[in-house]
């Protein structure tokens, strides 16, 4: 484990800063942020800037004009965006670009350029029927006559299914294998049920009747879906990561202000104990997520024998995110009083966000489940 950032990635991080520092005045989301709001479709000036800074094609392969870079870069970027509740699809869609760039044919090439580039929206299906079960058995494929691949099945909570160009989802193949298919969210057989989430971001309900998909648009690699599936759940962490930061920041300098008997409410100990828990949470949150992370981008270089899988390490940092975020922003909520419960106050946003980034992919009780049952099959030494 090697927590030193390459010059690369710490110039990803200094970009990713640059461009949201735009979006916002000390880690306090813009005004256009509306507390409650349900936003219409995502930010696409932003998502221009974005693309501009080379950051979507931050794990796209260098030869389609990439980065080339891996987990822990975009880890980074993520947790800036998180600082100021970006309204952008930037984790579904460089997830899927890797996947894409990695276990994709020749024909993926135009994507990933017009992904680099900003044109084409990719999000991820990755929560199943339901929410609560295996997102890879949710949906059903198979091969007709003409090689073509059938699709039938339901995947809820899909991130801005409305506005996006393309849907990777998992498909359970009859032979047992798990398929990835990416599916324009207006062919025919698609059906979208608008949902709205917690932070207000606009979800749908993807429903595929009979959805024919070519084999140029589905990937029957080994290893593809449970990449994309770790990539978007260490990615959930960082931005988790990022709304804690920015919220325990709020706290911070309200709390530094507000005076009670003429001192400011720093100075009691029992703040400055709860901040001190807090901070302890964060810098869990922090070190957890890069162990994922770097378990992610080395595997299997890494790997030792007798040593717990990658998965061990995701949902040790998925729980202390889950579990971290929460305490974080309850914390916040209460040290600031009656500003807490304001919703029209900035610290409502980071409430709505850090649930939803609490429950996505995965409570930390779900987690701590997976967790035990990999203990069980690989007992440690």
């Amino acid at each position: 484990m090697d927590f030193t950032f390459t010059e690369e990635q710490q110039a990803a991080a200094e970009a990713a800063r640059a461009v949201f520092g735009g979006v916002s005045a000390d880690g306090v989301p813009s005004p256009a942020l509306v507390p409650g709001a349900v936003a219409e479709d995502l930010d696409r000036p932003l998502w221009s800037r974005l693309a501009d800074a080379d950051l979507l094609s931050l794990l796209l392969p260098v030869e389609r004009g990439g980065a080339g870079l891996g987990p822990i870069a975009l880890c980074l970027v993520l947790r800036e965006a998180g600082r100021v509740l970006a309204r952008v699809p930037l984790l579904e869609t460089s997830a899927a670009a890797f996947v894409l760039g990695a276990y994709g044919g020749a024909a993926t090439g135009p994507l990933l350029d017009g992904i680099g580039r900003g044109e084409l929206v990719v999000t991820a299906a990755a929560q199943g029927r339901t929410g609560h079960d295996a997102p890879e058995l949710a949906v059903t494929a198979r091969q007709d006559s003409d090689g073509h691949w059938i699709l039938d099945g339901q995947q809820t909570a899909v991130p801005w299914a409305p506005t996006a160009d393309r849907i990777l989802l998992p498909a359970h193949a009859g032979d047992g294998r798990t398929i990835l298919a990416l599916v324009p969210p207006g062919r025919p057989g698609v059906t979208l049920e608008d949902q709205v989430s917690t932070n207000g971001e606009r979800y749908a309900r993807v429903t595929l009747d009979a959805v024919r998909a070519g084999q140029d648009e589905v990937i029957t690699a080994d290893g593809a879906w449970a990449r994309l599936r770790e990539l978007l759940t260490v990615g959930t962490c960082a931005l988790a990561l990022g709304v804690g930061e920015a919220a325990a920041r709020m706290t911070g300098d309200y709390t530094s202000k507000r005076e009670q008997f003429g001192f400011p409410l720093a100075t009691f100990q029992a703040v400055a104990v709860q901040c001190a828990d807090r901070y302890i949470d964060l810098r869990a949150m922090e070190a957890t997520l890069l162990q994922a992370a770097w378990r992610v981008e080395t595997a299997p270089a890494h790997e030792e024998a007798g040593a717990l899988p990658v998965a061990a390490d995701i949902a040790v940092a998925k729980v202390w995110a889950s579990e971290g975020v929460r305490r974080v922003v309850q914390t916040a909520q209460h040290l600031h009083g009656g500003f807490g419960a304001d919703t029209e106050y900035a610290l409502h946003r980071y409430h709505a966000w850090a649930k939803q980034l609490e429950l996505s992919l995965g409570p930390a009780a779900a987690h701590e489940e997976a967790l035990g049952d990999l203990l069980a099959a690989h007992p440690l030494s």
